[in-house]
């Protein structure tokens, strides 16, 4: 069976994450402007060739300007320097819908392995004749471990920003004429 190429659906795709502040709430953000590209034989993703990533740092939105500026400096993801996220898909480890995907994610320069949840949502025609497939990714990552150290201590005590990241990626493909 011949590889079938894969491209992300913008209008129905989203990458948002979580992460704790002052311990005592959450502050939730997104990406506004990333890219998937996937490889698999026929519509089968259930041994994916080919799973990459690329996310624009600079598209970081946690509606506050003055936090986005903060996190786009060289105290967390130095986007001057690092301006992209990029995860390659290494291996999928299918059971039934949902799944493990494993890869490298690089941020700021640094490069570990990662295990990513997967609900496989499907692979439907849509109105238009496209062919079209769904999944919800999902996991957790020390920031500290990618080298977005900074911190802060209030006078109580309390650490300003967490450690343990969570995300959620909303993603829609579209499949590509041969």
């Amino acid at each position: 069976m011949s590889q079938v190429k894969w491209t992300l659906d913008p209008m129905h795709s989203e990458i948002t994450f979580k992460v704790k502040h002052l311990m005592i709430s959450t502050v939730t953000g997104q990406f506004r402007n990333f890219n998937v590209v996937a490889e698999t034989a026929g519509n089968d993703f259930s041994k994916p060739g080919k799973i990459d990533v690329t996310i624009d740092v600079a598209s970081i939105d946690t509606n506050n300007e003055q936090r986005d500026g903060h996190l786009k400096s060289d105290d967390f993801f130095s986007a001057a320097n690092h301006n992209q996220i990029t995860f390659k898909g290494i291996k999928f480890e299918a059971n039934g819908e949902e799944g493990k995907l494993h890869g490298e994610l690089t941020i700021k320069g640094t490069t570990k392995p990662v295990v990513l949840n997967v609900e496989n949502g499907g692979v439907v025609v849509d109105p238009y004749g496209q062919t079209k497939a769904g999944f919800t990714v999902s996991g957790k990552l020390s920031r500290k471990e990618f080298g977005l150290t900074w911190s802060a201590v209030t006078e109580a005590g309390n650490v300003v920003v967490g450690d343990d990241i969570k995300f959620t990626a909303e993603i829609q493909l579209v499949k590509q004429a041969a």
